[in-house]
């Protein structure tokens, strides 16, 4: 599993951190970053956050 995430759109609202916190985590700048590597993380909830992101800017491949 490849976590990537659009910085640009990001509004570190938290969503994803707050869904997947094994996967997902806010920076220093506010803004979500994916914890590497992104394998021992659950799919199931980094889906769930990246489909319940508003900005939409978590890709999961």
């Amino acid at each position: 599993m490849q976590i990537k995430i659009d910085q640009s759109k990001c509004i570190g609202c938290g969503t994803c951190s707050a869904l997947c916190p094994a996967c997902f985590e806010l920076g220093s700048d506010g803004k979500a970053t994916a914890k590497q590597p992104a394998e021992t993380g659950d799919a199931g909830c980094a889906r769930e956050a990246a489909d319940s992101c508003p900005a939409q800017c978590i890709v999961i491949e």
